[in-house]
């Protein structure tokens, strides 16, 4: 155990085999007073992240103190070793004094081997994207495991999270697992930058390759007295010119900017031509009177379409409950507004024709007494044989209340109150 000044990093973690600078401000100039002051110029770097310190921190010497390219005081230091971090205790200087424990680092075992292997490969691939074969020679010169997974420490893409975590894992085996795992998704989001970029690289370099043919077209057609395109082509102008409504006009000039970006090959472009030929052909601002006459709508039908009679009686019937509600709100027939059309359904006997004939302008249709309290099923055709016949034996017979007369010369059959009567 060895009481060392505490050298607090903000901006970087340093970890065994290391050499970084550190720019000097009062808590560090304090550390590295407090060091030097002592004979083996040590003290102990402890990342600071969010205001805490890691429970880990690195064993390091002061190797140089001067001043940085841009002015500013700096100190060199060197990472040793890793160290647990102990309590406080009290020191000269300003300086923050702690206990702290150097940790042994294990031998390697198990997938250690194999690991370094894999995490080699994957550095190796990283770097070359980079073009950093400098370092690529570097790490493959490496034989010390511990030294080949505390290297990564200088990889820029690495957050202080994950450097922490890196300094905090003594094994190992355990280091160079959370870098294969980090180097590979790093591979990962690499490709899908890569390939992103490919494509928009692509994208570009194709409008900008369409753009200057368009452009050396342009010229020709204006060395051949063609510049100025007809009026088929020039959609924009055509659109402008059009009276169309507010909401036709901005999705034609909508698709006309498609139009402009798209190329003339595509079959885009085409779909675009044929939807704005339409809409420009439409006649907008155009009245026409309707056609009441049924007779012609049916001559139309039948000449324009050959079978379809359901579908044409449908059409027509449509025709005509227009025609009536458009003379009706005109006034023609009473002025009564909707010229809805009444029509009675149901079954023979309920009233259909009495109620019909009822109905008169002005007037509420009223249904005969008892016919709404007429269960469904158990009305009376008045035309029927049947009902002809008992209506003859009630007029023949006063006083009878039900006949029958199924048979010439048969008497009724007595019912009712007056059969019981002469049946007594």
């Amino acid at each position: 155990m060895a009481t060392l000044p505490v050298l607090p990093l903000t901006d970087a973690v340093l970890l065994p085999g290391m050499v970084i600078p550190v720019t000097l401000d009062p808590s560090t100039q304090a550390a590295v007073d407090a060091a030097r002051a002592t004979g083996d110029r040590k003290l102990l770097a402890v990342p600071r992240i969010d205001g805490e310190y890691g429970p880990i921190g690195a064993v390091a010497t002061i190797e140089k103190v001067g001043r940085l390219p841009s002015g500013e005081p700096a100190a060199v230091v060197r990472g040793l070793s890793r160290a647990r971090i102990g309590s406080g205790v009290p020191g000269p200087g300003a300086a923050l004094w702690v206990e702290a424990t150097e940790l042994d680092e294990p031998a390697p075992a198990g997938r250690a081997r194999e690991l370094a292997r894999e995490y080699k490969a994957l550095m190796t691939s990283v770097l070359q994207q980079r073009g950093a074969w400098q370092v690529i020679d570097a790490i493959d010169r490496m034989t010390d495991l511990s030294e080949l997974a505390d290297s990564a420490g200088y990889v820029s893409w690495l957050s202080l999270a994950q450097k922490t975590e890196l300094l905090a894992a003594p094994d190992v085996t355990a280091r160079l697992e959370l870098l294969v795992g980090w180097v590979r998704e790093h591979l990962a989001e690499q490709e899908v930058t890569e390939q992103i970029n490919t494509d928009v690289r692509e994208g570009l370099e194709k409008s900008q390759r369409e753009f200057l043919l368009r452009q050396q077209l342009a010229a020709i057609r204006k060395e051949l007295g063609e510049d100025e395109p007809d009026g088929s082509a020039d959609y924009r102008a055509r659109v402008e010119a059009a009276e169309l409504p507010e909401k036709v006009r901005e999705a034609a000039l909508r698709e006309v900017g498609k139009l402009e970006r798209s190329s003339d090959a595509s079959p885009e472009a085409g779909w675009i031509r044929t939807w704005l030929d339409t809409v420009l052909e439409m006649p907008w601002t155009t009245r026409t009177q309707d056609n009441t006459d049924l007779a012609a709508a049916r001559a139309v039908l039948d000449a324009d379409h050959a079978g379809l009679a359901d579908v044409k009686d449908r059409i027509l019937e449509y025709l005509a409950v227009r025609n009536r509600r458009a003379e009706r709100n005109l006034g023609v027939v009473g002025g009564r507004g909707s010229g809805a059309v009444l029509a009675l359904a149901g079954p023979p006997g309920v009233g259909k024709t009495s109620l019909g004939e009822s109905v008169a302008p002005g007037a509420r249709p009223q249904l005969r007494p008892g016919l709404a309290r007429r269960r469904p099923g158990r009305g009376r055709d008045p035309r029927s044989p049947a009902h002809l016949r008992r209506r003859a034996a009630r007029s023949d017979r006063p006083g009878v209340a039900r006949g029958r007369l199924d048979e010439p010369g048969r008497a009724p059959r007595r019912g009712g109150q007056a059969g019981r009567r002469l049946r007594r």
